[in-house]
């Protein structure tokens, strides 16, 4: 096994580390430009200028005009404005269509609705995590007021096919929200092609900082700002504007957009390679989501006869996700894995690795040999009588 001292960061699509051009690009609004972007002076025109340039950088990653993109804390807020503002600004629908394998980001605003008496539908998925459009079909009516689902699922990082889902929506005179926090900046997104009217964007996916996001709304959509004051982001969102993040978050569309193909295929080649290495070693690896329709940095494996816990308590130096939820009284599996019809003790064997920008074949090599020989040291003390 290569000596390799550093710990290798395999967890790209939990958060990335901030981009050192973005961090430069922030810099001056960090320490010398203050205005507020609402002052009508020089120093505020020059803050305005920035946030229009963010706006624009943004717009062009994700194929909309700068006008529909609005700026918020990130991806949580974008949901719950897109969620819970369309819902304030229509109130004759009371019917809401999301999937079974959806980020809390998206179930939190879709229970709140519930508890205000909508009725929500979680449309099914198969056994690679793909949500069944079988169930849309059936799902949407003329009560629908909203379709949410994700277009590439944080565990798996399995695309879902938001531009048929979004047909089926429109055609019942529903509205289409996607949230696009996992997909946005690692594979094209396009408002447009994807045909949806709302798309959630986080910062900290793609090298930008924590804390800042963005929420497209196509331009007509009914939609009320959930926070209430100034008339900020076209009144839907107020509040005095964060520029060095929004900075940040232009510049980090900026980057992806420029090298969104070239590195796409680097880092799919990097996480097709780990799974062989890793397959070689454990036969009976099994791949939790599509085998080819995913995000190219993503790959989620279930490990036969340990836990995912377990086997990464056994490797301190890799940074990965089990994706399950750990309690006092034990492990309980995750239930976008569960939701696919893995069996429940199976499906604790389950770890999500994801690769970036920093990611080498180095680290590829280094994690997958010490995966591979922790999974057979605690398979060995399993079969210890």
């Amino acid at each position: 096994m290569t000596d390799h001292s550093e710990p290798i960061y395999l967890d790209h699509n939990a958060s990335t580390p901030l981009l050192p051009e973005v961090f430069d690009a922030m810099m001056p609004f960090l320490t010398r430009h203050y205005g507020n972007p609402s002052s009508p002076h020089a120093y505020g025109r020059f803050m305005r200028d920035a946030v229009e340039t963010a706006r624009e950088q943004i717009a062009a990653l994700i194929d909309c005009d700068p006008d529909e993109i609005n700026f918020t804390s990130g991806g949580t807020e974008a949901n719950n404005l897109a969620i819970r503002g369309v819902a304030m600004a229509n109130a004759g629908r009371r019917h809401l269509v999301t999937s079974a394998i959806e980020h809390p980001a998206t179930t939190g605003p879709c229970q709140f609705l519930c508890d205000q008496g909508y009725r929500v539908d979680h449309a099914a998925v198969d056994g690679t995590g793909t949500a069944k459009l079988s169930e849309f079909e059936t799902c949407i009516g003329q009560a629908t007021l909203l379709v949410t689902v994700v277009h590439a699922n944080s565990e798996t990082g399995t695309l879902q096919p938001i531009r048929e889902i979004a047909e089926l929506a429109q055609a019942g005179g529903a509205l289409m929200h996607t949230d696009a926090a996992q997909s946005t900046g690692k594979i094209p997104v396009s408002t447009r092609q994807l045909n949806v009217d709302l798309l959630s964007v986080a910062g900290h996916k793609l090298y930008a900082p924590a804390g800042i996001g963005a929420l497209f709304v196509r331009r007509g959509t009914a939609i009320k700002p959930l926070l209430l004051g100034a008339g900020h982001e076209r009144g839907l969102r107020p509040g005095t504007e964060n520029v060095a993040a929004i900075v940040g978050l232009g510049k980090a569309s900026e980057i992806a957009l420029s090298s969104l193909q070239e590195e796409s295929l680097r880092v799919q080649q990097l996480r097709d390679g780990f799974w062989n290495r890793l397959h070689a070693r454990i036969p009976d690896l099994a791949l939790n989501g599509h085998p080819s329709n995913r995000l190219p940095n993503t790959l989620n494996v279930r490990f036969p006869g340990v836990t995912g816990r377990a086997l990464l308590a056994e490797c301190p130096a890799i940074a990965a996700s089990t994706g399950s939820a750990c309690h006092a009284a034990g492990e309980s599996a995750s239930a976008v894995i569960l939701a696919m019809g893995v069996d429940a003790g199976e499906a604790l064997g389950s770890v999500r690795f994801s690769l970036g920008r920093s990611s080498n074949q180095i680290d590829i090599d280094v994690a997958a040999d010490n995966l591979a020989g922790a999974w057979s040291r605690l398979r060995r003390k399993s079969e210890v009588p």
